[in-house]
């Protein structure tokens, strides 16, 4: 990864990512089916080769974030700084105003590592992360993102990120994935009840800190990287944890709908299930 990111230019980088993408969609045949299960979940309009069409373009995006991780350790700012354009910063600086916290309220699509990386030079924030399974891959990454966020924090440190926020630092925060039951209600996700968890309405409660939605996509046939801040979010938290919940759910679904063939369908977004539902993923298959 360190040799791609430094020897190879922005456009090998990507036909790479492009590569390893459909060897993905060819071999791993676990993470295919989760992500046909998503898509078939999600857009259950599409016919079967309009499915097919999507998973392709899909891991072809999860590639390129593969090979996009290295390029966010490793590569020259150079490499970077012509490429990312930033569309709606004026509701971002206008929560900043406010002397406030402000929380990214994002999603897990498939270029975070280096999105997040080209926002350093625009502006100086906080991640909230949560820990790899691999014990090596999450100590590169865990010091990659020491290295260059202002602050890095694991999931499993609510205080620190609440601190942050209080100092009025911005922090980047995705809800979109299954954390189980604890400290999660159901929440409708395309239609289909989703185990969600109720943290963004609990930080903005403690710390008074303002929600701006920032979603982020390669653009311009992939050669730009772009993130969209949209307004702050009005009249929440709610006092409704439940409406809230939905809400940031819908804006989330919003966000994919635009550009779904970027979004990290390989994740088990539907692993928990209201009681007495069936498993929606069933045998997945190796092959």
């Amino acid at each position: 990864m360190w040799g791609i990111a430094r020897l190879l230019p922005f456009s090998a980088q990507t036909a790479l990512g492009r590569g390893l993408g459909r060897l993905l969609y060819r071999f791993a045949g676990r993470r295919r089916h989760i992500a046909a299960v998503n898509v078939g979940l999600c857009f259950p309009d599409l016919d079967a080769a309009a499915r097919e069409t999507l998973l392709k373009s899909h891991f072809d995006y999860l590639g390129m974030g593969m090979v996009e991780i290295g390029m966010a350790w490793w590569a020259s700012p150079r490499l970077f700084r012509q490429r990312l354009r930033v569309v709606g910063r004026e509701h971002l600086d206008a929560a900043l105003k406010k002397g406030r916290g402000v929380i990214l309220l994002s999603a897990h699509f498939c270029s975070l590592e280096v999105v997040g990386r080209l926002m350093c030079d625009e502006l100086n924030f906080a991640v909230m992360y949560r820990d790899l399974k691999n014990p090596l891959f999450n100590e590169f990454s865990r010091r990659s993102r020491q290295r260059i966020y202002r602050a890095a924090i694991s999931r499993d440190e609510p205080r620190r990120m609440l601190r942050c926020l209080k100092q009025g630092m911005p922090v980047w925060f995705a809800p979109d994935q299954n954390y189980g039951r604890r400290h999660s209600i159901f929440a409708p996700f395309f239609g289909i009840p989703a185990s969600t968890i109720v943290a963004t309405t609990r930080m903005a409660e403690f710390s008074q800190a303002a929600v701006v939605p920032a979603f982020y996509r390669r653009a311009d046939s992939d050669q730009v990287y772009e993130i969209e801040f949209l307004p702050e979010l009005e009249n929440f938290p709610s006092g409704d944890v439940a409406a809230d919940t939905t809400r940031i759910n819908h804006i989330i679904e919003t966000a994919i709908r635009h550009h779904p063939e970027q979004y990290f369908w390989v994740h088990r977004r539907f692993k928990t299930r209201p009681e007495g539902s069936p498993d929606l993923y069933g045998e997945e298959v190796s092959r």
